[in-house]
């Protein structure tokens, strides 16, 4: 299976009765306590991705949560899609917490040549998307520069496109994709240290 259909996969099966969403909305406490914990299931492994400890994960997660509760109030319970929704609330303010903590615009170098960075991009292969096993992945994902990593969770992992990527980050499309290919090349080059040290320890 690959990678990408790993992540996607992930909650996409989860369901939310619609009248625990009405009575979050009327500030019932007990349905809003088992809401959070269904969306602690679903949505703490997303904040872990973004985050390098467990209390930072947990409070960006609890502030996430604030904000689904208070926009109940002018959300339109019957027509929602919670779950959709719910990932955009917290993965926007995963990238709220990156803006402030980093002056991002000193990490994303900015190329004028669009073009040549989309030539780059697709000319570099989805090998680092293969069928090793996630965990491997995401802790090789940590070890790339950040601004590297942030994009391709966002395109690979949370399914964001360039233009979304962009948009959010103050990128030009083609930027996006360089950082793209630059995280894959990476990611690429850790997994062929790894298969090859495997095969000595093998041979051993």
């Amino acid at each position: 299976m690959q990678l990408i259909s790993i992540y996607r996969k992930q909650g996409s099966n989860m369901h939310i009765d619609i009248d625990v969403l009405k009575a979050c909305k009327s500030n019932d406490r007990k349905a809003q306590k088992k809401l959070y914990e269904i969306c602690f299931k679903c949505f703490m492994p997303l904040c872990m991705r973004y985050n390098t400890n467990e209390e930072d994960a947990r409070s960006a997660f609890n502030n996430s949560f604030l904000k689904i509760i208070q926009a109940f109030e002018t959300t339109n319970l019957e027509e929602l899609n919670f779950f959709a929704w719910a990932k955009r609330v917290f993965t926007n303010g995963l990238i709220d917490d990156y803006r402030k903590a980093k002056n991002h615009t000193k990490h994303y170098i900015n190329k004028e040549n669009d073009r040549d960075l989309e030539l780059l991009s697709q000319n570099t292969e989805n090998e680092a998307e293969g069928s090793f096993e996630y965990k491997v992945i995401l802790r090789m994902i940590d070890e790339i520069p950040q601004n590297h990593a942030l994009v391709f969770k966002l395109f690979v992992i949370e399914g964001y496109s360039h233009k979304e990527i962009a948009d959010q980050l103050n990128l030009s499309e083609g930027t996006s994709k360089w950082h793209l290919s630059t995280a894959r090349k990476l990611l690429r080059e850790k997994l062929e240290k790894l298969d090859a040290l495997t095969e000595k320890r093998m041979v051993i």
